[in-house]
This record gives structure tokens, C-alpha cells and sequence, in this order.
């Protein structure tokens, strides 16, 4: 069997390493194609962190116009979909293998769709509040198989009318990282030192991404909410740069402006960092994935804002501000350092899995047998 790995963010390297990592266990024959953020200078390079994890990147593709507006990120898409179609004609692979809910994963599905390839969609069913959350129910259209997280997003794929035999619950892969790793993720003072920081005891970590559709009012909505955010009483505010949907040059240009010496921005991490930081921060804020999916792994407390991730599950740990507002979000910060709720969420079970998918999603795709009735779907309404 050979599989082929599709990334083009950070936080799908994320999903997909535990699974390369138990690949190369196993000896089973891989190639990874990384392409978007993770080729770019200013996206914080992050191809070099998957080759320093030891894995053989196949192919770069270049294909992120400059401008980061919703012209030149739909034209992008353009660019992989030809580049991506040269790669699985060389590589043929017996699964292309995609995790998420991105444009340039969306198309990837389209290649596999369209040459026949039996393609697997990590994260399949799941919510989200922007057009995100319709890539990510188009890809399940053109996927053979599903890999669910949870029975939220697999009861959500059956309504959408797709085979119960396609649909495997088995936990988001990310999570396997969290528990093979879990205590080596306490020691945020060594990585504060390599970035020539100072160990602090109260800092949050802010992730906050542009939403498509709210595009021509990013600038009014990252402004009120630097403004409101830098009110919060952190020692220090940890940002992580924005990923390169149309609007996160406003969001970059906005921050560099109006930032202070308690505002740190790092363009990229090694994921060991990332999660480091994430276990040992006092609050997360902002309307990343990871504030929905890993930190209830960490109990950590989080902050989630805006449309984003809207109608998403979500532990106990997260607090949701659909319309924010600074009278919210202050509320919100009473709230998490409140007793009560650290009680509350001191035994918090993740709803996205228990850390063991990889091996389930690798013996699922090593049993299913690729013919007519996996290759030709059918729905069931």
C-alpha cells in the first residue's frame, strides 16, 4: 500500500503526522506533498519542520498569489489543482489521504475524484461557520472513505446521505501526539529562552484566522479586537501568525501597529512548542481549531470567538462568543478564572477522541478492499 499525504497548513501536519509516523513504523510506503503555508517565508516556512521530524517530503507546490484577497486566494486554487494532478500521475497512490476543510483540500479531492483515486478525509462531518464548513461537506462527497471524530460528525455524514460503510469513528488523529507525548510538553521555559523570552507564570495564547466571508470587515473586527484583548490582564499574550486566507495581511499589518511589549507574535512553531505552550497557558483565545479540538486534551480554558467555528462540538472548557463584543469577552475571562469553573473542567473528557486514531485509520485502510463498490458511491436518499 502507498499513501499519499496532502498538507497545506500547519494544523493539518498536525492531523497527518501521527499517521506518517506509525507509517514509517510499519514500513508502509508514503509521500507527502506539502504545498500553500507551508512553503512560504512569511507562513514561517513550516516545510522545514516536517523534514526536520525526519520525514521525506516528494513535493512542494508553489501556488499562493500574493495580494491574500478573495481574488488571488481563489485563483490560487487554480495553480494546485494543476500541480496536484501532475503529482498523483507520478506517484499513483493506492489512497490519497487529506485531513480538514481548506480550499486547496477541497481540491485535492477534486483531482482524487476525478482520476479515480480512492481518496480518505480526516475530520470528515464535522461543523464549521464559515465556507470552510462547506469544503469540508463537498470533500465528503468526492471521499470514499470517512474518518470521523466523534458520533456528532458521523450521524451529520449520514444525513448528508453517505453509506454507513464508508463512515469509521476514530478520533482525530492530533490527539495521538497529546497522549504519546503528554508530559514532555511541561517545560515552556526552555522554549521561551530559545526565542530569547523570559519565563512568565500567566500568559494567553491568541490564534485568530480572517473569515472569508467577513473579508471586507477584518480590519474593523481585528482592530476592536487587539483593542479589547490587549485589556486582558495576561503578563504576557503569546499570538500565533494567522493562516493565509484573504484578510491576514490585514490582520498581520494590524497587529504589527498596534502591538506592545506584552504582545509576542511567533509566524510559526514546531508542533511540540505549539502544544507546549498550549498546556502551560493560563487561557486560549480566539477562533482556532486547536482551541476547539486539542485543548480540552490540556483542560486548558478557552475563549472562542466569532462565526468561525460556529456550531462546532465543543467541550466544557470552551466559552463561545458568537457576536463578539469587549463587555463579552471580559465576562468571559471572569468567568474561566473563576473557581468554579476550573473545577468544572478539572476531569474534562475530549470529544474528539482518546489519542489511539492513527492505528485505527491505517488498519482501516489496509483492510478495505478497493473496488466497484468503494470507487462508485451511491447516496442513500
Amino acid at each position: 500500500m502507498k499513501i499519499l499525504f496532502f498538507t497545506g497548513s500547519r494544523s493539518e501536519w498536525g492531523y497527518i503526522k501521527p499517521i506518517i509516523k506509525l507509517c514509517k513504523h510499519q514500513k508502509i510506503k508514503y509521500n507527502i506533498c506539502a504545498t500553500n503555508t507551508h512553503v512560504l517565508d512569511s507562513y514561517g516556512l513550516s516545510v522545514n519542520e516536517i523534514k526536520k521530524d525526519g520525514f521525506k517530503v516528494s513535493d512542494e507546490i508553489y501556488m499562493t498569489l500574493d495580494g491574500y484577497n478573495t481574488y488571488s486566494s481563489t485563483k490560487s486554487l487554480g495553480v494546485i489543482l494543476m500541480s496536484f494532478l501532475d503529482v498523483v500521475q507520478r506517484v499513483k497512490p493506492d489512497w490519497i489521504l487529506l485531513a480538514g476543510d481548506r480550499g486547496e483540500t477541497l481540491i485535492a479531492s477534486l483531482v482524487a475524484a476525478y482520476t479515480n483515486t480512492p481518496l480518505a478525509h480526516i475530520q470528515a462531518g464535522e461543523l464549521s461557520g464559515n465556507i470552510d464548513g462547506q469544503a469540508r461537506h463537498a470533500i465528503g462527497k468526492f471521499a470514499h472513505i470517512h474518518f470521523a471524530s466523534n458520533n456528532d460528525a458521523a450521524n451529520r455524514l449520514k444525513n448528508l446521505g453517505e453509506q454507513s460503510f464508508r463512515i469509521k469513528t476514530v478520533g482525530a488523529p492530533q490527539l495521538d501526539d497529546i497522549r504519546q507525548n503528554y508530559n514532555k510538553f511541561n517545560d515552556v521555559t526552555k522554549i521561551l529562552k530559545a526565542y530569547g523570552l523570559d519565563s512568565v507564570s500567566n500568559y494567553s495564547l491568541i490564534i485568530f484566522h480572517p473569515v472569508v466571508e467577513e473579508y471586507s470587515e477584518t480590519k474593523k473586527i481585528f482592530k476592536n479586537f487587539i483593542k479589547c484583548v490587549k485589556k486582558t490582564k495576561f503578563e504576557k499574550r503569546f499570538w500565533i501568525s494567522p493562516n493565509s486566507d484573504a484578510g491576514s495581511h490585514f490582520i498581520k499589518e494590524i497587529f504589527l501597529n498596534n502591538r506592545n511589549n506584552d504582545d509576542i507574535l511567533f509566524d510559526n512553531l514546531p508542533r511540540h512548542q505549539f502544544l507546549t505552550l498550549m498546556k502551560n497557558a493560563s487561557a486560549i483565545i480566539g477562533n482556532s481549531s486547536a482551541g476547539i479540538i486539542e485543548s480540552p486534551s490540556f483542560k486548558i480554558p478557552t475563549i472562542n470567538i466569532g462565526r468561525r467555528q460556529k456550531n462546532r462540538l465543543k467541550a466544557k472548557n470552551v466559552i463561545n462568543i458568537e457576536k463578539y463584543s469587549e463587555k463579552k469577552l471580559m465576562l468571559a475571562i471572569k468567568k474561566i478564572n473563576s473557581k468554579e469553573f476550573k473545577k468544572s473542567i478539572k476531569n474534562l473528557n475530549n470529544p474528539y477522541g482518546d489519542g489511539y486514531s492513527s492505528k485505527k485509520i491505517l488498519e482501516i485502510l489496509q483492510k478495505t478492499k478497493v473496488d466497484e463498490k468503494l470507487l462508485k458511491k451511491e447516496l442513500t436518499y
